[in-house]
């Protein structure tokens, strides 16, 4: 059963590759605007399950919802819309495309969805100004520092205003000054556009800029307690 008013949500998803079980009956839910953070040691699963929420790897079984939508029997054409247009992604090491500039990189997702060079890059620096990395439009990513890129990859993982942004270890190739600063802007952004966030790390410095907890181990998850 799907929890109620939450967002996005799985019950009951079982993956496995061959002999290897990812997840073996992990649940989650996320509503608008909440920061859940997803922890467990390597190998636990947290990375299949986000890749199970976000549609890009389908579970064996289980259900999983979006927005009142079955995303496992959604069509392949029908989820990549939605990772084009409603879902924002920040991974560990950015992924920018080299050959762009950071102002082009970010503009990327709008000019996919079809939007005019101008207006794009137009959104696309005010993201930048957003997170403080407006100076760097003309560089391209291999110009710019570790904690420089990352700060690009989160504005172009929410320049399309996306309801859920899925964060795979965002700090986990940087320093722990970098990773608090890439953090603070991360979520003060996700929290003024209103989006829900599903934050994987392994470290609790990082987790601790979730309002929720869920920790995956040997393919389960539960929730966690906070103390406040």
């Amino acid at each position: 059963m799907t929890p109620a008013g939450a967002l996005l949500s799985a019950e009951d998803l079982h993956k496995a590759y061959g002999p290897t079980k990812a997840l073996d009956g992990a649940s989650f839910s996320v509503h608008r605007g909440e920061i859940v953070a997803v922890m467990g040691p390597s190998g636990s699963g947290k990375s299949t399950l986000l890749h199970c929420l976000a549609g890009i790897v389908l579970p064996d079984s289980g259900t999983l919802t979006y927005d009142g939508r079955s995303l496992e029997s959604a069509s392949d054409a029908e989820r990549s819309a939605l990772r084009r247009s409603e879902f924002g992604f920040v991974f560990q090491f950015g992924q920018l495309v080299p050959e762009l500039s950071c102002l082009e990189n970010v503009a990327l997702p709008l000019r996919l969805n079809g939007t005019g060079r101008r207006p794009a890059e137009r959104t696309a620096r005010s993201w930048l100004e957003r997170l403080e990395v407006d100076d760097l439009a003309d560089k391209r990513p291999g110009e710019v520092s570790g904690g420089q890129g990352q700060r690009v990859a989160v504005a172009r993982a929410l320049v399309t205003g996306p309801r859920v942004l899925f964060a795979d270890e965002p700090t986990g190739a940087l320093d722990s000054l970098n990773g608090e600063h890439v953090m603070e802007l991360l979520t003060e952004a996700a929290r003024s556009a209103d989006s829900a966030v599903v934050l994987v790390t392994h470290e609790p410095r990082v987790a601790a800029y979730s309002d929720r907890e869920v920790v995956v181990r040997d393919g389960r998850s539960r929730d966690m307690e906070r103390l406040v």
